[in-house]
């Protein structure tokens, strides 16, 4: 299908190509705007949304930065153009990407939205050398979407990411297994996917600041203090990280939503409608992938004292919204007091297939399964909460946001 204009001299024992959109949501509003071409735009979530989420290359010239308040920008870039997220769009143009990446191999581990490892190592008797196969890689995600790539290819999970941010946009790195410790050597631990500022002091205070330290440290010390996370972290940091690219998507341990609030809410009405709203949520997400659950926690935030919430389980396994909107309403009134809080969330701790129904109350758990399939076909074909409880109707005018977890397969789908 592809013909390879270099000769595959050097078989690599391993390779991997780390696939980073560049700017992902602002380029595809500049995509499909092209009035924002060439020009500095900030997406926030929603035209009310004071918080940017991602910023183009022309705004990030001004230093305009991801999780920078919009009045901030504005005064380093006053010409700045606000551009509200549209996570449904954004998440289609991912679909397609990871598709399309399937052409080049089958093991792929969708990191995020927007960044895919791919093992090509068997590919190379099929393709060719690994950087060849790294701009295949690039080719395939822009005829897929028009959108540009960073790509970095290397022996391993840690330094193709760290490759593939060396050259942005639109860059292709590569570095051999053979020189990854070299190229490692000089670079701060913490720029290394993973190793973030508790675990850069803790090496800091065995005297590992860059990677090429870390030959010095026994990985008994870092296997003692952090398991096999220590393990792991002692050979990415020489280029030879153990880390394979996970194709399966695990059953999930946990399953939640969660929604910032306004800043010091204290009206109990309002943490009420928001808990109902993310109470439904949830039910709808278990029920979309065919899971009940039994044990929830519930909680909301306070700056000043932390998570004020609780555990507790229903009767039985439920996904219904009502159940878990009132056990989490109980659980919340055990632990909140009316304190100022900003962000709520509720969390499904035991989501299983399947269930078991209380006989004594099979009719009604009956009545409620047809009900909210029907809900649930009217609601995926027209919208989220077309309909919906009433106290809903005054729910948060924030659109969704695309949950960090997000897989295109698999129950980490959502937004």
């Amino acid at each position: 299908m592809w013909n390879n204009p270099i000769e595959p001299t050097a078989h690599w024992q391993r390779a991997i190509i780390l696939v980073d959109m560049n700017a992902f949501f602002a380029s595809i509003e500049q995509l499909d705007s092209p009035e924002l071409r060439g020009r500095a735009v900030a997406v926030t979530n929603g035209r009310e949304g004071t918080c940017i989420i991602t910023a183009s290359y022309e705004a990030r010239s001004y230093g305009i930065k991801t999780g920078m308040r919009l009045y901030e920008a504005k005064r380093l870039c006053p010409h700045l153009i606000q551009a509200p997220s549209r996570p449904k769009r954004y998440i289609e143009i991912s679909r397609a990407i990871m598709h399309s990446l399937t052409a080049l191999t089958p093991d792929i581990e969708i990191f995020s939205v927007d960044e895919a490892f791919l093992d090509v190592t068997r590919c190379q008797f099929l393709f060719g050398t690994p950087d060849y196969m790294g701009q295949l890689a690039k080719k395939l995600v822009f005829n897929a979407s028009g959108l540009l790539c960073s790509v970095g290819v290397s022996g391993d999970k840690t330094t193709a990411k760290f490759a593939a941010k060396l050259v942005k946009p639109d860059g292709l790195t590569v570095i051999p297994p053979w020189e990854s410790a070299a190229r490692l050597h000089y670079v701060p631990v913490t720029e290394l996917c993973g190793i973030n500022r508790g675990i850069g002091s803790f090496l800091a205070k065995h005297g590992v600041i860059y990677c090429g330290d870390m030959e010095k440290l026994p990985i008994s010390i870092l296997a003692k203090r952090f398991g096999n996370v220590g393990r792991r972290i002692w050979y990415m940091c020489q280029g030879r990280d153990p880390d394979q690219v996970h194709i399966k998507i695990p059953n999930p341990k946990s399953m939640g939503h969660g929604k910032v609030m306004p800043p010091n809410t204290t009206e109990e009405i309002v943490v009420e409608t928001y808990l109902m709203h993310m109470c439904e949520k949830l039910a709808a997400r278990l029920r979309g992938h065919h899971f009940q659950a039994q044990h929830f926690f519930a909680g909301v935030h306070s700056r000043e004292i932390g998570w004020l919430g609780t555990t507790g389980q229903t009767m039985q396994p439920s996904h219904d919204g009502r159940e878990i909107f009132q056990l989490a309403l109980f659980l919340l009134q055990q632990t909140w007091q009316g304190e100022p809080v900003w962000k709520i969330q509720v969390t499904a701790l035991d989501p299983r297939s399947g269930g078991y129904q209380l006989d004594l109350l099979a009719q009604e758990s009956d009545k409620r399964s047809s009900l909210n399939r029907v809900l649930d076909e009217i609601n995926d074909r027209y919208g989220e909460f077309t309909i919906a409880p009433a106290t809903l109707l005054q729910r948060s005018k924030m659109p969704n946001v695309i949950a960090p977890a997000w897989k295109p397969v698999g129950h980490r789908q959502t937004i």
